[in-house]
């Protein structure tokens, strides 16, 4: 799907860019992908209440980010919605070229949109076209958009050494565990678990931190059609903490992040999944 420009005159920040690259301090601006809802809402929401400008992105039109983009600007930040798919080479080039005409710079990169199966399948019966599906979404999309942001990040870095980039990965505890019934899914956050590494590694001449963050059972619309499965599971003892995770969660975590309260930390996994991933005898 083509990016698209905002809907409506409101959307767009009229604005001379270089103000931001001089005011890096009063003006950061974070890109949320999938942010219109479920855990990218919760983040957005937790870095606006910082005082960050929000882009969100996803592939509806934007009359279904506008209860969120007003949920956003009550916080009295800049807030705009892109449509595009970021599976899509071009699209998300025309994602950082409409951030950039907008708002000249990006501070941080949220990569947050994900896709499920849309069929659960044994691995022994999964298909090529869910595979590709899936891994298209949430492994090769984040891997090349993480690639154009962080060259315009290490551009900004060069141009102002005020700047500080930060960039995250939504990934799973799927990373680590196994579902055989979604194969997929796992092999793709799997994925993005070593991407975050990979990411690191190269940014760190360039101080600029790469986290991986690991939901466990978050309520969602992604997790709504085994809400019953998973209750039952989490008072059963599947979590230490006998209760779902929510975007709110892993919106706290991630304005930890961007605040800058663990830069000595890039590489590394936050499991905010309750104690599902610890160990018991």
């Amino acid at each position: 799907m083509q990016i698209a420009p905002p809907m409506s005159d409101g959307d767009i920040i009229k604005t001379n860019p270089g103000e931001y690259m001089q005011n890096t301090q009063n003006y950061k601006t974070a890109l949320i992908t999938g942010g219109a809802r479920g855990i990218g809402r919760g983040i957005a929401l937790a870095l606006a209440e910082e005082k960050w400008n929000i882009v969100i992105t996803g592939t509806k039109n934007s009359d279904q980010a506008a209860d969120t983009l007003a949920e956003l600007r009550k916080y009295g930040i800049q807030a705009v919605y892109i449509q595009g798919d970021i599976s899509s080479a071009h699209d998300r080039e025309s994602l950082l070229h409409t951030i950039k005409k907008q708002f000249g710079c990006l501070h941080a990169l949220i990569n947050n949109a994900g896709v499920a199966p849309k069929v659960r399948t044994d691995i022994l019966d999964a298909t090529e076209e869910s595979f590709d599906y899936v891994i298209a979404v949430n492994l090769k999309g984040p891997y090349f958009l993480t690639q154009l942001a962080a060259k315009w990040m290490i551009s900004q870095k060069k141009e102002n050494n005020l700047f500080q980039g930060y960039i995250i990965n939504i990934s799973s505890v799927s990373a680590i565990t196994a579902s055989p019934n979604r194969g997929e899914y796992c092999i793709s956050k799997a994925g993005i678990h070593m991407a975050t590494k990979l990411w690191a590694v190269r940014l760190g001449e360039y101080d600029i931190p790469v986290y991986e963050i690991c939901p466990g059972v978050i309520e969602t619309d992604m997790t709504s059609g085994v809400h019953e499965k998973y209750s039952k599971m989490i008072e059963d003892g599947l979590c230490l903490q006998k209760r779902w995770g929510t975007p709110e969660d892993i919106g706290k975590a991630a304005a930890m992040i961007v605040r800058g309260d663990i830069r000595y930390a890039t590489g590394q996994s936050l499991y905010i999944d309750g104690g599902l991933t610890v160990p018991r005898l």
